[in-house]
């Protein structure tokens, strides 16, 4: 079968994949030369009445939760469409930050609304890619044949309005899902125009075997990444920390730094140091988590022309000496395999935080065949949704209420309604003070005393008082 293209974008009530959601959804089919293929999915989902937005995201984007309730559709009858329309085979999904971003949210959509959250980017030969870490390599190693602008403060930015900008690219209205999506979509024939090569090998490398296989076969390799320096346009040279290989994955060293500063810290000292810090960040230690299937963009040091190593400040003989010094340390690398345990005990404490919210449970274990078939039956026409299905799984037992209250209302039973009503008292009003709905309307009385907010933003914050009146019960149901 042919691969296709299929840039797409959203546009979300919040930044957090567990917990907010999807407003918009846009994209377009095109072929692999980025020629259009059928016509653009543009499509709105009605918010439901436990959701109360982030007024910040709805600042960029304009498009309030009333919008959705006029003009979309319910998660439900959206991810119909997908499944029919848009998840075709041999389907590559690709998108700007997709990979930490969009995916997450849609692997969550699928999950609250009983769908299997992984097939839609493996089966049937489909397939996902980031474009941000190919216009992050490309910038670095070949820039020829692109304008690269800088930001206001005069530093290198890779935000996708200013390149649009800057390479005389439509783009008419910047967080609009669809507008976002065809500039996307003139930028990757761009890059394929200007640098075939490279963005050939690249797709190419999107493959988590093909990813594997290069980093366990070259000592040293070009890493391009957002966590490294702007300075050297995201761009470092890297070591792979030896038995560090996981099914998922191995942990990379960054050779741009000394690594005798951590030779003589504890495992926990280095668990410290690891973690991020926002008021020291160059001080964090220089190990990343290099994941076979998040497409990271890898290449040969020997891509590296002398030119390249002049403009992107890297230092062949300092990378050559801390390779050879790091290698040396054994005790030190020891430490940092223990220290990754430590901290994926402390990621396993902070998953239980999520224990009582089952719907952000998604990755607390995939879900058994049994009931994935169950789940089919549920999506099968004419299901009567008032029954309760046979589900193992305890959080499909918990989701199944709340999908059948927002999707299919006209449905609920008593025992449903009942459920439906406590779980939106406890969205609203948990942790008293701090509840989610005095959190909601502190932020909107900040942004409005905000000097700099404009007539048409305080129309909006008066559509989000209006929808959080609209929806929240009174505090005294339960």
């Amino acid at each position: 079968m042919d691969n296709t293209f299929f840039f797409y974008d959203l546009e979300t009530t919040g930044l957090s994949a567990r917990e907010a959601r999807i407003m918009q959804f846009a994209g377009q089919r095109t072929d692999l030369d980025m020629n259009p293929v059928g016509e653009p999915e543009n499509h709105l989902i009605k918010q439901t009445e436990d959701i109360l937005p982030e007024p910040s995201a709805i600042m960029v984007t304009g498009i309030t939760p009333q919008k959705t309730l006029a003009e979309g559709i319910t998660e439900d009858a959206f991810i119909k469409i997908f499944n029919q329309q848009i998840s075709k085979p041999g389907t590559i999904f690709i998108g700007y930050n997709n990979i930490s971003f969009d995916d997450e949210f849609m692997r969550f959509l699928l999950y609250r609304n009983l769908y299997d959250s992984y097939e839609w980017q493996w089966r049937d030969q489909r397939s996902k890619w980031d474009l941000l870490d190919v216009i992050r390599m490309t910038r670095a190693l070949r820039p020829e044949g692109v304008n690269w602008p800088n930001d206001k403060d005069n530093v290198s930015t890779n935000r996708l309005e200013i390149l649009a900008k800057a390479n005389n690219i439509s783009h008419l209205k910047a967080h609009d899902a669809m507008s976002d999506v065809e500039a996307l979509i003139a930028l990757a024939k761009l890059l394929k125009e200007k640098q075939p090569k490279l963005f050939s090998y690249l797709l190419d490398m999107r493959d988590k075997n093909k990813v594997a296989d290069f980093v366990l076969k070259n000592p040293k390799f070009v890493h391009v990444s957002g966590g490294y320096s702007i300075d050297n346009e995201k761009a470092s040279i890297v070591t792979v920390i030896p038995n560090s290989q996981t099914k998922q994955g191995v942990m990379i060293y960054d050779l741009t730094k000394d690594p005798s500063i951590y030779e003589n810290m504890s495992a926990s000292e280095i668990v410290e140091v690891w973690k991020y810090n926002k008021d020291e960040p160059d001080n964090r230690l220089p190990v990343k988590n290099l994941q076979f299937n998040r497409c990271p963009a890898i290449a040969p040091t020997a891509v590296l022309l002398p030119e390249d190593w002049k403009r992107l400040k890297l230092e062949k003989t300092t990378i050559d000496k801390n390779y050879t010094k790091l290698l040396s340390m054994n005790g030190f690398l020891e430490k940092i395999l223990e220290a990754r345990d430590l901290l994926d005990n402390q990621r396993s404490d902070d998953q239980n935080k999520y224990k009582a919210n089952f719907e952000a449970n998604l990755y607390n274990g995939f879900i058994g065949d049994q009931d994935k078939r169950v789940m089919a039956q549920v999506h099968q026409t004419a299901y009567d949704y008032s029954k309760m299905p046979n589900f193992l799984d305890e959080r499909l037992v918990k989701i199944y209420p709340l999908y059948v209250a927002r999707n299919y209302p006209e449905q609920k039973n008593d025992e449903i309604n009942e459920i439906w009503q406590k779980h939106q008292h406890d969205y609203f009003y948990s942790d008293g003070d701090n509840s989610r709905a005095s959190q909601y309307y502190k932020k909107l009385e900040e942004i409005a005393k905000n000097p700099k907010t404009t007539k048409e933003q305080l129309f909006i914050l008066e559509e989000l008082k209006l929808w959080a009146e609209a929806i929240m019960p009174s505090g005294d149901d339960f």
